[in-house]
């Protein structure tokens, strides 16, 4: 099934520029050992982009026509198939730049979760999932493994903290996390094949979203975007606070205008409509998945054995009867909170959305500490199976058979 359609040449998953295949540049590999090779020297353009020359004394890049991914130093004389973007200097994993790489952009206004779902995606895809769709999930650079264990793995997953609400970008620059989804696909008469998706996470604060000049400024990634997951803390709908006394609300929530969950889904999807060059009216190519965050503190009985609060059968495709009951139940539960023009808005703007709840931490937490039970995600990865689906990287399959 096809999905967003593909981009000519390849899009940089760090600086986010279309890149023709001929200009890719390379990296030497440098001296090892006695073996001769290149010094390091200090690239002033990936510095530029991290904005700190630590870390950017590395052996020169230089532009070759390439055979088979590979290439001859200039200066050296060793074979090399490091790979660089020729506007930031950053690494291009050689399976990236061999397969139709995709790239997932994450969005949500203040108090939707972001941080804490991008841990548990991680982990998830790290272990049950990743084993689930026999998938590796490989950081393409050492700044992506370090800022993930310093400031997601670590405070969530191992101290039990709950992740402190976002700086602004005004405050200081932010990288994404940058990742290789390679999942092997086995047919029943052809050769397996790997097939590769560019997972680039930016862990965006509210405040950067509450005007359209700052989502231009630090959204900019959403251009090359492929995709988009959006995150809706459900507890920024009026209608869905309405019987949760027991259930602690955010502080402010629903008193910032900017950052209600339409408006932000509106600021991105004029940005994204910038890019493809939209006429008015016509539906958006890009699949969208919007979530609902947080649905552990939404259980009313009615719903406790709903298609919602299931848990997903890890069978390795998607199940497109559980994936159809649970779109219908949320956009429900929208239009029982008063929350309906959300569904219609969408509707209007993509060709494709799909709507979906989850829960990063499985429970509600007590004192800015993980509830006792650990993080216990639930439907967390829903979104991403939907979209691997859309790319033609996942099948689909009614359990029913029809």
């Amino acid at each position: 099934m096809p999905g967003a359609p593909s981009r000519p040449g390849i899009t940089c998953p760090y600086c986010f520029a279309a890149v023709p295949p001929q200009r890719v540049l390379f990296r030497c590999r440098g001296q090892a050992g006695r073996t001769r090779g290149c010094a390091p020297v200090l690239d002033e353009r990936l510095a530029a982009y991290t904005g700190s020359t630590a870390g950017a004394s590395l052996p020169p890049v230089f532009a070759a026509p390439g055979r088979g991914g590979r290439a001859d130093c200039p200066d050296c004389g060793r074979p090399t198939g490091n790979r660089a973007c020729p506007e930031c200097h950053n690494p291009l994993p050689a399976a990236y730049c061999d397969s139709p790489g995709r790239i997932v952009a994450l969005v949500g206004a203040k108090n939707a979760g972001k941080s804490t779902y991008i841990a548990v995606l991680l982990h998830e895809l790290m272990n049950r999932v990743g084993t689930e769709l026999d998938a590796s999930l490989v950081a393409c650079d050492d700044r992506t493994i370090e800022r993930y264990k310093r400031d997601f793995a670590r405070p969530l997953l191992e101290e039990r903290r709950l992740l402190p609400t976002t700086a602004s970008a005004a405050t200081g620059p932010r990288e994404p996390l940058v990742y290789l989804l390679t999942r092997t696909r086995r047919g029943r008469f052809s050769r397996a094949r790997n097939e590769s998706l560019a997972l680039v996470l930016f862990d965006t604060a509210g405040e950067d979203l509450r005007s359209r000049e700052a989502t231009d400024l630090h959204l900019r990634y959403l251009e090359a975007a492929d995709a988009v997951i959006f995150l809706v803390d459900p507890l920024e709908l009026p209608g869905a606070r309405t019987g949760l006394a027991d259930v602690p609300v955010p502080r402010g929530a629903g008193e910032d205008p900017g950052s209600e969950p339409l408006n932000v889904i509106a600021r991105v999807t004029e940005t994204l409509r910038q890019r493809h060059g939209a006429r008015p009216g016509e539906p958006l190519p890009v699949p969208v998945a919007v979530a609902l965050t947080k649905i552990d503190v939404l259980r009313p009985a009615p719903l406790r054995q709903s298609a919602l609060h299931r848990t997903r059968a890890g069978s390795g495709v998607l199940d497109l009867d559980d994936r159809e009951a649970v779109d219908a139940q949320v956009r429900a539960l929208l239009h029982d909170w008063g929350a309906g023009q959300l569904d219609t808005y969408l509707g209007q703007q993509y060709a494709e959305h799909a709507l979906f709840g989850l829960s990063a931490l499985g429970g509600v937490p007590e004192a800015g500490r993980v509830g006792a039970g650990g993080v216990r995600p639930h439907r967390a990865e829903d979104p991403l199976l939907w979209l691997l689906h859309r790319f033609g990287m996942l099948d689909g399959a009614r359990p029913g058979g029809a």
